[in-house]
């Protein structure tokens, strides 16, 4: 056979073997075949590849130049087949993605919907409620906080053991380690008592933050409510009865609660909390004590003429088993699936 027509039989191998290539490209059922095909087509062994060895059986230098200018046309063709290709498989994956996870968010007129609040502040909204209704006032604070609000006013300076409990995060700003994020609500215990004249009696609800990893029972951001009490001869007594007035006008007459000792370096007593459920079951609920004597005293008030008392617990813990939530996370995902059921 010629050399012409050894480049002729050539050629029209490489044109076969290109117009398969792009039949194949074409023909493919998803994007993962596509890859395949792909580093199939690229292996020195492929046939496309194979033809580079036949140039070499060529003696003249411009029918090797036609062979490999036809190889490199064959190759840039594919190239950009498998290119469109891939873009095409894209933008199905993301079509079909954006068709399974899509939400009806069209306001019908012939269908008025209306929100509602979300599962933790109406937690918060009836706790508010109800300490109303046993006569207490509300009272809020900065979420950004100073070390001695926070800490030291408390009954907690810097070498206080119990401040490592907090895990606090605190922010670049004025003298280091001296301005956070409120790691509880007991702040604004000390702002109340130094802005308002006893008697007191005020809640204080809020958001608070730890470092905390987030999980089935903990969140790094967290809701609270505390409560506090300062007046003339006020006893454990008296907290006693109102964790328990508390505990039937929040969860019903069927509920009890009982105080175990603890230990809080703002109260002294302290003590844990826990209600009884119908079924006879006990739940923690949070943290009680007679305010100590020192907190009083960061806050203006004088520990021989007035005595207080304080509790405080969870808030979204209160939802979580208000509604036998499972998992805490789930009330932050903002999945209407999971928001609509409240």
């Amino acid at each position: 056979m010629s050399e012409q027509n050894t480049v002729g039989a050539i050629s029209q191998a490489i044109e076969t073997a290109r117009d398969s290539a792009l039949q194949a490209i074409k023909s493919a059922s998803d994007l993962d075949a596509l890859r395949a095909l792909g580093v199939e087509l690229n292996k020195k062994e492929s046939q496309l590849n194979s033809f580079k060895s036949d140039m070499g059986k060529l003696s003249s230098v411009e029918d090797k130049r036609t062979i490999g200018q036809l190889l490199n046309a064959a190759a840039t063709l594919i190239s950009t087949a498998i290119e469109t290709r891939t873009g095409e498989f894209t933008e199905l994956e993301i079509s079909n993605r954006i068709a399974r996870e899509s939400l009806d968010l069209t306001e019908l007129l012939t269908q008025r919907r209306r929100g509602h609040s979300h599962i933790v502040t109406q937690a918060t909204q009836r706790l508010e409620d109800v300490f109303v209704g046993l006569g207490f006032q509300i009272a809020e604070g900065p979420e950004v906080e100073t070390d001695f609000n926070n800490f030291e006013a408390l009954n907690m300076p810097k070498s206080h053991p119990a401040r490592s409990e907090f895990d606090t995060m605190f922010l670049e700003y004025g003298e280091p380690g001296s301005v956070l994020l409120r790691t509880h609500t007991s702040p604004v215990q000390i702002r109340v008592m130094k802005s308002w004249k006893p008697p007191i009696y005020a809640i204080m609800p809020g958001r608070v933050f730890r470092r905390d990893t987030p999980d089935a029972t903990h969140m790094p951001v967290f809701h609270q409510i505390e409560g506090l009490v300062v007046d003339r001869g006020i006893t454990f007594a008296h907290l006693a009865g109102t964790i328990e007035a508390f505990t039937k006008a929040f969860f019903g007459d069927d509920f009890s609660s009982r105080l175990r000792p603890s230990f809080f370096p703002f109260t002294e007593p302290s003590a844990e909390f826990d209600i009884r459920r119908a079924d006879g079951e006990w739940i923690e609920l949070g943290g009680c004590g007679m305010v100590h004597p020192n907190v009083l005293r960061s806050g203006g008030i004088d520990p021989e003429e007035f005595t207080g008392f304080a509790f405080g617990f969870g808030i979204d813990r209160m939802a979580k088993e208000r509604h036998k939530v499972g998992d805490i996370r789930e009330m932050y995902t903002n999945d209407l699936r999971f928001l609509r059921q409240f």
